[in-house]
């Protein structure tokens, strides 16, 4: 018998026939010994690749190739890898790495499985990174072609199929091991222990039942087995193992083991939870299950135990099975050394302060405190019904914690030797069940569910994938049996319902029974729809098998291979990938059709109602399953299998809103269009594309710093701009992005590590080095990629002569070199290295203007849509002097100085410049070039062009109009902003003249390419570019290109008949909310503890920290500016932390079940709390508006939804940008008075906007952002004086404002304004700055307006190593020093001065203006803090008379400055106090005195009111 075991086992002689040698070729690095037994790689601390060695022979089917790990190092990262080649050793050019190996090789690499150097398995098995000296790991071929990795004897299943069958073992002795040895048949102890087993078992069971059931093995076997008391059956028992089933593979990662034989013995032993529980506990199911009594009335006193202590290694795991979704917080697990028998239970684990380590949210408590906040990147209350948490003790006393099988790392490092499991169905959690994964069936199946989407293969028969099936036949599609809890398949297959629709709105996920095949469509038709809920129809695919699936409440929230299309977006893994793809979904109607295809290329495709939507992903695996999710109002649908009527798909490059596949052949001659640069399919190892190949972005980003070159789809034509933004970056890795060009083919590279590898046609950016074929051409180039952040931008462009450009933020950076190749033979490159994590492609990539395309570009040159051919035309429809030539592209007035209004042909898309130049100026009238956007449509004006127009543009009300005059932005001719940018009346021939409609909604106006900034907000969406050649301009031609009009023209036609609102038309918030203003209050249904008073106008929270959910009864209009303010929190507990968060719902709130908190809505809402964007509970975006933690009583919050329904935050009157999009009409503002906030009141009358009168809206323009310094928002201005109300903060900046209109300063001079209080941030009082770094400390009591840096000026140096000081100065002497860009003294002033300036000891007076100067260079006296510059005796004080209160003030002014180390001099104080003004510095530094001329840059201009 155990000769036959042996034979069937592979142990017995075949052992000794083993290819037990490594080949005598190996890595540079390698030293053989031991009869080629034993590899070690020298210089294992100076050097940690070229270790790799491979098998002498070739491997036998279930031959286990297997190593003894002798030595490990600790100077790197990674460790030992594993796998097999078909590359024959004795020809092979060995690589640095196994990862390198190509044509045909499979390699395990921590715990992953890569193919031919590209990740095919993310999560497999053991982590191989984390062996010790003296454990074994071994590669097996079975006799079916799969892969199988051994650990210390344990088989972790199959890693890969299809393998062939001549293959050589690999070993790559990387990073932390730095020798092996082999061992020989390594398996044969645990395969002979588990037949034994067997044969123990089935001996036990049929000679000896009264053996004792506590014994683990027998101490002896019987003597003899005779074959006719069942040998038959059982050597077929030891024939099953051998199958090659993987579900039967004995335990892996933290089961029993192979040691341990399964059956009868050890089913006593199996976890169970302990009979003694919490109170409120039932147990059920032999104990393996547990759920919590009541849970809708308690939250607590849910802790169970298991029934003993974890042994080391021993995975316990469990299973959610049911949430509700009333309470905050939900599912604790974790282990306590507290015996369950003598355990007095607490209401809830977290409570115990002894002996206890419980994993509560993403943080882990230990005794009941935090001892890390963020262990994982899961978050146990975000888990759903079927996903599972697990944990095990290391031997080595590490506990890990396991989320759906994922190792989430060491949660603590030493844990007791004795520990029991503990689970608290705490909150939302209520019933779970106990998963005995001894044989490691459960993560077997989620490994294996991944193989079937890469092999599918694999477990089928071959006769499933015929590509010609009978639509009858056997193969046709059908619904999965396996669907959603609330669905039901009908009709033989072909009907999917959710029977009881008006009770439930989800758990509706139905399947196709098969895999759909290449260029297969699946579509569904609507058969019955409610009305009762919102969301509709969910169409998709899915690399998940039916039949292994454990199917979620609705398919969006399954985090691995699922592409949704939902309402008219596309969602990725959970995740927003395309906002505005095709049609809405939620919009369908019974009979309507929706369809899915996955094209032989991977793209993926949608149809609605037979008409192609175009490409929504690109790089879908192949056999995915088709997935509807009968949600909300979707309520039965049934497969159609006529597809006669459907419509072919177009091919690529033509449909849909992405018209070019990232995959796309360059196109030399082509014109293309300029929007559809992507990145390319072909990638390094480590990149993942995605949002239809506009996005890239580094897995791993925390474990991987390289193998993450991404590259343009498509050649980069002359002058074309390819430009990326960063969007995420981490703290972990030194150095970042590389950008450059290479000449190489996608399809001819052989991704390397990094892009500076490679030796031949390539370019670089690194940091800041020019590097060509991996070699530094020059130093010091004009930017530093290593500095930029999140958000900032990087283009390239190859230039007409072969130059290369580089733009940081839209600024042309120079010529970085010369000579690259002629005509279109450069792709652009983006390396994904260090701290940059993800990079999205911008808007701004496409052709540049062509005065771009040669050498001499200016440093402030910006980025122009201007592709060869004049695209934008003016309107035939003009006022009454102007004659339009040219097919619409020159406009001449040809008498007159007024009636010269013309238009553009089309409106404006988002993003898109209309942009003139000056052709003809006749001086004899004044006046000049008014420019801006308009709502009023050309077409409806009368034909005759000698009526219906105003004389001039600022007499233009019919419509809502934005324009500049001079340098001033008007609304309808009401001034909104003075000294917006240079003046338009110095326009001469030859000046270029643009505007733009951005995104956000803001209006720009360029001049000469340079963006003056946002000159007006909240502009309307559907606006024409509107010109009046006005006074000296008599003649202008366009010079720009419609950039955007290519992808509106192949957009699928819109299958909705319904108008748009009426709102759309006028996008004005002023004009909206003075049209139809709607009255708000707040709802009678609320959190239980709110109190309404007031007439529901005011709500207050009468008890405890939580329950405090308010929402209004009316739905919030569009362009209705919903406002509410805090009041009185005088009843704070200072135990509570946080505070309000508000947001909007998009569903009727008359019979909500309010949660505790707004965090637990997680239908249709949209949260805005702290500083970050939720939806339905999960965090969308991060650092938007300021942190509402921080707010004082007295903000005045406000919501509202534009015309474009984009959501908008209002802090005191400013809007603080979008937050979201496609918010959902109707829907209802909410609060959350929670923490330390405990009442507001809704604000009924309208608040002008900060610093406006009340008669008119100030627009958002003076209020833009500044630049950011040390991380400061410097957009946001320092607090007012003491004597200030810190409840006026906007009074006080808007009196700041008004002051320095009244100097008449410079129209180019300031930009940007500052707004309320550095508490509201959370500012500090000091920051250091520059090379050495030098205190400064920030201006509290003085607000602060931006300065424009001259464009000579080095503002990167400048801002990163020049140190901050103020000075400051006179009234008198402001425009003379903004005029001459440096400090210069004079006071003279249109204004009093308040008591004479007293002379300082030191002789330090101003001389007066028209004093003669002297001959030496005057001295400037800087300080580190303006307590001392902004003495009186520095800055006097004048007397001003506010225009808008009519009241009498004092004001001081003086400047932020940027100085050049070892330019000034710093010594003591010359006003002769004893005590220096400022405590942070010592007398001897408190003054600075610098005489050299371009020591100094001014930064910002200070102003203080009292």
């Amino acid at each position: 018998m155990v000769e036959y075991i042996l034979h069937r086992t592979g142990c017995g002689a075949g052992c000794s026939q083993m290819a037990a040698e490594l080949h005598p070729r190996s890595g540079k690095l390698i030293g053989l010994s031991n009869s080629n037994r034993t590899a070690r790689r020298n210089q294992p601390v100076q050097e940690f690749n070229h270790g790799l060695v491979l098998s002498k022979e070739p491997l036998r089917d279930r031959d286990v190739f297997t190593v003894r790990i002798d030595k490990k190092v600790n100077s790197w990262s990674g460790s030992v890898e594993i796998g097999v080649t078909a590359l024959d050793p004795a020809a092979l050019d060995f690589p640095s790495s196994a990862t390198g190996l190509k044509g045909g090789s499979w390699i395990v690499s921590g715990c992953s499985v890569l193919r031919d150097g590209r990740s095919v398995l993310e999560e497999y098995g053991r982590d191989l990174d984390q062996l010790a000296e003296g454990d074994r790991v071994g590669i097996q071929r079975s006799a079916r072609g799969e892969l199988h990795l051994w650990v210390n004897g344990q088989d972790c299943g199959a890693a890969a199929s299809g393998l062939p069958p001549r293959l050589w073992a690999v070993v790559d002795l990387y990073g932390k091991c730095t020798q092996v040895t082999v061992v020989g048949c390594e398996p044969f102890f645990s395969f002979t222990t588990y037949f034994l087993g067997v044969i123990f078992t089935h001996w036990r069971s049929s000679a000896v039942p009264e053996l004792s059931r506590s014994h683990s093995r027998p101490d002896k076997f019987p003597n003899n087995l005779e074959p006719d008391t069942g040998k038959k059956s059982l050597l077929a028992s030891v024939d099953a193992p051998l199958s090659g089933n993987g579900n039967n593979s004995p335990a892996g990662n933290g089961g029993a083991g192979l040691a341990v034989a399964p059956g009868a013995m050890t089913t006593n032993d199996a976890l169970l939870f302990h009979e003694k529980c919490g109170t409120l506990i039932k147990l059920s199911n032999n104990n393996k299950t547990a759920e919590r009594r009541r849970p809708l009335d308690e939250f607590n006193n849910g802790v169970v135990m298991t029934n003993r202590p974890l042994r080391h290694n021993e995975m316990f795991e469990i299973r959610i099975d049911k949430l509700v979704d009333k309470w905050s917080g939900s599912i604790e697990i974790g282990v306590t050394t507290h015996n369950p028998n003598n355990l007095d239970y607490p209401a809830t684990m977290t409570n115990l302060r002894s002996g206890t380590i419980m994993m509560s949210g993403c943080g882990i408590l230990t005794n009941g405190k935090g001892t890390r906040r963020e262990y994982c990147e899961f978050s146990l209350d975000e888990l759903q019904e079927g996903d599972h948490i697990g944990l095990m003790r290391k031997a080595s006393g590490a506990l890990h914690f396991y989320i759906n099988g994922i190792d989430q790392g060491v949660a603590a490092a030493q844990t007791p030797a004795v520990v029991y499991g503990v689970v608290d169905l705490y909150g939302m959690a209520v019933k779970v069940t106990i998963v005995h994964n001894h044989n490691h069936s459960e993560r077997l199946r989620r490994n294996n569910a991944i193989m079937r989407a890469l092999s599918p293969d694999v477990g089928r028969p071959r006769t499933a994938l015929s590509l010609t099936p009978d639509s009858e036949g056997p193969d046709r599609l059908l619904f999965h049996s396996n669907c959603g809890q609330k669905a039901a398949i009908i009709s033989e297959g072909r009907t999917a319902l959710r029977p009881h629709a008006t009770d439930d709105f989800n758990h509706g996920v139905v399947l196709s029974g098969r895999p759909l095949r290449s260029n297969e469509v699946f579509q569904v038709r609507i058969d019955k729809m409610v009305d009762k809920w919102a969301g509709s129809i969910e169409i998709g695919v899915t690399t998940h098998n039916p039949a292994y699936l454990q199917l979620p409440s609705t398919m969006t929230n399954l985090r691995s291979g699922t592409w949704m299309m939902t309402g008219n977006g596309v969602m990725h893994n959970g995740t927003t990938i395309l906002d505005e793809y095709g049609h809405n979904l939620d919009r369908l109607k019974a009979g309507d059709t929706v369809g899915v295809v996955r094209k032989e290329d991977g793209s993926l495709h949608f149809f609605v109602n037979g008409v192609a939507q175009g490409p929504a992903a690109w790089n879908v695996p192949p056999s995915v399953y088709a997935v509807v999710d009968l949600y909300g109002q979707a309520a039965q649908a049934t497969i159609m299998d006529d597809m006669a009527d459907l419509l072919p798909l177009p091919e690529d490059g033509s449909d849909g809103p992405a018209a070019t596949s990232p995959g796309s052949p360059c196109s030399v001659g082509g014109a293309g269009t300029a929007n559809d640069l992507r990145f390319h399919h072909l990638h390094g190892t480590n990149a993942v594309i995605t949002n239809g190949g506009r996005t890239a972005l580094r897995q791993n980003c925390r474990s991987e710093f390289n193998d993450a070159i991404v590259i343009s789809n498509r050649c980069l034509r002359d002058g074309e701009l390819f430009e990326i933004v960063i969007q995420k970056m981490v703290d972990r890795w030194s150095g970042s992005i590389e950008a450059g060009v290479t000449a190489i083919r996608p399809d001819e590279l052989e991704f390397p590590n990094t892009m500076t590898d490679i030796d031949y046609d390539t370019w670089m950016l690194s940091g800041t080095a020019i590097m060509q074929d991996g070699n530094t051409m020059r130093n010091n180039y004009g930017c530093d990629l290593d500095s930029l952040t999140t958000g900032s931008r990087i283009g390239m462009m190859r230039s007409a002569t072969g130059d290369l450009h580089y733009y940081i933020n839209g600024v042309d950076q120079g010529v970085a070199c010369t000579g690259l190749p002629p005509g279109n033979q450069v792709y652009a490159v983006i390396d994904l290295y260090g701290q940059c994590v993800q990079v999205s492609i911008t808007s701004s990539s496409g052709p540049l203007d062509n005065s771009l395309c040669t050498s001499n570009v200016t440093e402030k040159s910006f980025p122009i849509h201007s592709p060869a051919g004049v695209a934008h035309r003016l309107h035939s429809k003009h006022g009454k002097n102007v004659v339009v030539l040219g097919d619409g592209c020159q406009g001449v007035r040809v008498g007159g100085y007024a009636h010269g209004i013309v238009f553009s042909a089309k409106e404006l898309k988002a993003d898109e410049l209309f942009e003139v130049r000056i052709d003809e100026v006749d001086e004899q009238w004044c006046g000049s070039l008014h420019v801006g956007l308009t709502t009023l449509a050309p077409p409806e004006l009368p034909s005759c062009p000698l009526s219906g127009l105003s004389p001039s543009l600022t007499q233009l009300r019919t419509k809502v109009t934005w324009l500049l005059c001079g340098s001033e932005v008007r609304r309808n001719g009401v001034l909104q902003r003075q000294n917006y940018s240079c003046s338009l009346d110095r326009l001469a021939v030859g000046n270029r003249v643009g505007v733009k409609r951005c995104s956000d909604d803001t209006m720009h106006i360029f001049i000469d390419g340079e963006d003056m900034g946002p000159a007006a907000t909240a502009v309307a969406k559907n606006v024409y570019a509107v010109l009046d050649l006005y006074g000296r301009i008599t003649a202008v031609s366009i010079v720009s290109s419609s950039a955007t009009e290519d992808v509106e023209s192949v957009k699928a036609p819109s299958l909705s008949l319904d108008s748009c609102s009426e709102g759309e038309e006028d996008s004005s918030p002023a004009e909206a909310c003075a049209s139809a203003p709607t009255a708000m209050a707040f709802l009678e249904n609320h959190g239980k503890n709110i109190q309404l008073s007031s007439q529901n106008l005011t709500a207050a929270r009468v008890c405890s920290y939580n329950q405090g959910l308010l929402v209004t009864a009316q739905p919030l209009a569009r362009q209705q500016l919903f406002q509410v303010t805090r009041l009185c929190i005088d009843r704070l507990n200072p135990s509570w932390t946080s505070s309000l968060s508000l947001g909007v719902i998009g569903h009727s709130p008359d019979r909500l079940n309010f949660p505790s908190t707004a965090c637990c809505l997680k239908r249709s809402a949209w949260l805005l709390q702290r500083d970050s964007v939720f939806h339905n509970s999960l965090k969308i975006c991060e650092n938007y508006g300021p942190n509402l933690d921080t707010c004082p009583e007295g903000t005045v919050l406000g919501l509202l939804v534009d015309a474009n329904s984009c959501l908008h935050l209002y802090v005191n009157g400013m809007d603080q940008g979008v937050a979201v999009q496609d918010i959902p009409s109707p829907c209802y503002p909410f609060i959350d008075l929670y923490g330390q906030c405990e009442q507001v009141t809704i604000v009924t009358n309208n608040v002008a906007a900060v610093g406006g009168d009340s008669g008119e809206t100030r627009c958002q323009g003076d209020m833009e952002k500044a630049d950011m310094v040390d991380g400061i928002k410097e957009s946001v201005c320092w607090t007012p004086p003491p004597e200030v109300n810190p409840n006026k903060t906007c009074e006080y900046q808007a009196l700041c404002s008004r002051f320095k209109d009244l100097l008449t300063l410079p129209g180019d001079t300031t930009f940007a304004t500052a707004s309320p209080c550095h508490k509201l941030r959370g500012d500090e009082a000091y920051y250091k700055r520059g090379e050495p770094p030098r205190d400064y400390a920030l201006p509290f009591g003085w607000c602060r307006f931006a300065l424009r840096i001259k464009p000579h000026c080095e503002v990167s140096n400048a801002l990163k190593k020049w140190h901050i000081a103020y000075h400051g100065t006179s009234v008198g002497a402001l425009r003379r020093t903004l005029d001459h860009s440096q400090l210069l003294p004079g006071t003279s002033s249109i204004f009093s001065v308040s008591p004479a300036k007293a002379e300082g000891p030191n002789g330090y007076s101003e001389p007066e203006e028209n004093s003669a100067p002297g001959r030496e260079v005057p001295r400037v006296r800087l300080s580190p803090t303006m307590r001392y510059s902004g003495m009186e005796i520095f800055a006097p004080k004048v007397q001003f008379r506010d225009p808008r209160s009519h009241h009498s003030h004092q004001a001081q002014v003086g400047f932020q400055v940027c100085v050049r180390p070892g330019s000034y001099k710093a010594g003591p104080q010359t006003l002769g106090h004893g005590e220096p003004p400022d405590p942070r510095f010592s007398n001897s530094e408190i003054e600075w005195i610098t005489k050299e001329q371009g020591g100094t840059l001014l930064y910002g201009l200070l102003i203080r009111v009292e």
